[in-house]
């Protein structure tokens, strides 16, 4: 399927964090189909020493979070591990997703990852979503009023989206929105075709694509 394929325009890149554990299915669609759409997708990592996911699988990163600016990025991308509920190893991640909200540079946060901003504060005053609310909970923010019980979500200032771990295909459709990849019932049939397996789908995107 070949929708909505185009040259890099000189955007800016998206930046994945890789870490040990990253929960490899969690992003797959989004970066995938942000790659179609033309940006270049760059993984960070703690340092620059390879990682490897949940299911074993090595990563060589593109560059270390210390080397990461907001100005360089569209988005940064935060996965799910296993180490966001293991320790403070990953906050790091967090305080730099911190440093991108405070620039105005757009962070998309699914599973763990939602947590760790959590801890951080930066769910405090933000409308956002995850695995359930008292995951959330449990790290203790004071947000808990500002959490929406759905498959995914954009806060009200097009900055953050968060989602839990059963909604790639959602987390992705969030992102598309945000950064404008794909809007109205196009977004819409790449969400059923891929969520619901609705086969009319197909034929919207194909004909956007044409």
């Amino acid at each position: 399927m070949n929708v909505m394929n185009v040259m890099n325009d000189g955007r800016k890149p998206v930046h994945l964090a890789v870490y040990d554990t990253y929960a490899d299915w969690e992003t797959g669609h989004t970066t995938a189909w942000l790659a179609r759409a033309g940006y270049e997708i760059r993984t960070v990592a703690p340092s620059p020493a390879s990682v490897r996911t949940l299911a074993g699988v090595r990563i060589q990163p593109d560059l270390a979070l210390a080397d990461l600016r907001p100005e360089d990025s569209s988005l940064l991308i935060l996965t799910g591990a296993d180490l966001w509920d293991a320790g403070d190893d990953l906050a790091p991640f967090a305080r730099k997703a911190r440093d991108f909200l405070d620039a105005g540079v757009p962070v998309a946060a699914i599973c763990g990852a939602t947590a760790g901003l959590a801890r951080e504060g930066l769910l405090d005053d933000r409308d956002h979503t995850s695995a359930v609310s008292f995951y959330l909970a449990a790290t203790g923010y004071r947000g808990g009023e500002r959490y929406v019980d759905a498959d995914a979500v954009t806060d009200k200032a097009g900055l953050l989206v968060t989602a839990g771990p059963t909604e790639p295909v959602a987390f992705a459709r969030e992102v598309f929105r945000l950064l404008g990849v794909y809007e109205g019932e196009v977004l819409d049939a790449w969400y059923r075709l891929f969520h619901d397996s609705d086969p009319e789908a197909y034929a919207v995107l194909e004909g956007a694509a044409r």
